[in-house]
């Protein structure tokens, strides 16, 4: 069940379009417009997980990630301490 609100303003030419394209689909708006949000939101975030390289970047970057580490203090630290929800 949804209960949380979501409230916004349109133009009455958006409004328009968006109707159009809800009753093309057979959708009422707020699930048109729900869906298409929540689309776009996860495309905005796959983009900050996600991304392309060219090949001799991707070379570049599996070289990096196949070779030596160097040393990282302050991950070192980190990894000593012990986590608070960790008994003994």
């Amino acid at each position: 069940m949804r209960d949380a609100a979501i409230n916004l303003r349109a133009l009455p030419q958006q409004r328009k379009l968006i109707d159009q394209a809800a009753q093309l689909l057979g959708k009422n708006r707020s699930d048109f417009m729900l869906e298409a949000a929540c689309d776009k939101a996860q495309s905005v975030l796959l983009d900050q997980v996600f991304f392309n390289l060219d090949d001799e970047k991707f070379q570049q970057f599996t070289a990096l990630l196949d070779g030596p580490l160097e040393p990282n203090p302050g991950l070192e630290r980190l990894f000593s301490v012990k986590a608070p929800w960790v008994d003994a």
